[in-house]
């Protein structure tokens, strides 16, 4: 059964892990399009293709157009790879409302292909035209969709489709690559570490993170942000302002294959994300890969987190700043603590969120497309 599966996404090299391990299952025959870079917006920084992890599979890197733009990009040259590869399945790693998706399931249908796309979109918008027509289009054309978390699921069905779905994240963690060093590095510290990792935009409250490290004392402690964006100026100033600026480090932005390194420095990750009326936390994968490392997370209560998190880590209300700085202090002041929540992220990522099992969901998926 040969699959063609398009994905931005997978410009990120540790992302490739996931197709490895699709490679791997029986009956399946991958071949994989991505660009040969992504752009975080029109003028954003561009991410070059990672060729990290490409074993088992075949590679296709194609061209897009208006590359950058979430909805409205696309690959000229699908219809004629459709062509040429002949699969079995297409899988748009796109959502329903994605011109991307609109045009490759169209050449799809053309060829007699079935096709499905993924989303993440937990909160029900109604999007302006041509996107609306987008997203009903390829409602009806599809004969599969994958939802990234429970309630995308819901939204989906409220909006109308009715097609056959199943609840799988895009991606997992390599737990031999995510994993807890032989002897974390921070037991015979002084000075505890409290990471987060991810882009710095507004919505995601590293903020509110700083503020409530501010009434943390002197003593102890230390903040390590992993990750780049907008914000950075602003939050640079607010570390300083707050008086805090020599105990806060920022490191930009780094390779995911050297993400590990990183977590494994952390005793503790905070996730801080921030509800919109546009957006709410879809997923929140900083918290997998660093649960796979053996680091105790806090994340608030936005969107998809407590449902991420279940019991391993520690939740709290989203925006509230007291609430987090009484969750770091006593996790500060207990290592039992932090060594039992880090034990339980581990278990629970080997448990649910692995490249392997979700490897394993989504081949499920493309043997009952495919009869």
């Amino acid at each position: 059964m040969r699959i063609l599966l398009v994905s931005k996404a997978l410009v990120v090299g540790a992302y490739q892990r996931k197709l490895e391990e699709l490679a791997r299952q029986p009956q399946i025959e991958l071949v994989a399009v991505v660009p040969p870079n992504w752009r975080d917006g029109w003028l954003g920084p561009a991410t070059t293709l990672q060729r990290a992890h490409t074993e088992g599979y075949e590679l296709i890197v194609a061209p897009t157009r208006f590359n950058g733009d979430f909805h409205l990009h696309y690959y000229p040259t699908l219809p004629r790879i459709l062509a040429e590869v002949r699969p079995d399945v297409l899988h748009m790693d796109e959502e329903a409302y994605n011109l991307a998706t609109w045009l490759a399931l169209r050449a799809a249908e053309r060829q007699r292909i079935p096709g499905l796309f993924f989303t993440w979109q937990n909160l029900k918008r109604t999007y302006p035209w041509p996107f609306r027509y987008f997203e009903q289009a390829n409602y009806r054309a599809a004969r599969y969709a994958i939802a990234g978390n429970p309630t995308a699921e819901r939204v989906l069905r409220e909006k109308g489709y009715t097609g056959p779905l199943a609840v799988i994240p895009q991606f997992g963690v390599d737990p031999a690559l995510y994993a807890p060093s032989g002897l974390h590095t921070n037991v015979k510290r002084q000075s505890a570490v409290i990471g987060y990792a991810g882009r710095l935009v507004p919505e995601k409250g590293v903020d509110v993170l700083l503020r409530a490290c501010e009434g943390l004392g002197r003593n102890g402690w230390s903040v390590e942000i992993l990750g780049d964006g907008p914000e950075r100026p602003r939050l640079e100033a607010l570390a300083r302002e707050r008086g805090i600026g020599d105990r806060v480090r920022f490191l930009g932005q780094v390779p995911s294959t050297q993400a590990p390194d990183y977590y494994r420095r952390m005793d503790v990750l905070v996730l801080p994300s921030l509800s919109r009326p546009n957006w709410v936390e879809q997923f929140g994968r900083v918290l997998i890969e660093a649960m796979a490392c053996g680091v105790a997370v806090v994340g608030s209560s936005s969107g998809e987190i407590p449902w991420v998190v279940g019991d391993a880590g520690v939740i709290f209300p989203e925006g509230n700043v007291e609430a987090l700085r009484d969750v770091l202090t006593g996790l500060l002041a207990d290592e039992g603590r932090r060594d039992e929540l880090a034990r339980r992220g581990r278990e629970r990522v080997l448990a649910q969120f692995t490249q392997a099992q979700i490897a394993a969901a989504t081949a499920a998926v493309y043997r009952e497309m495919a009869g």
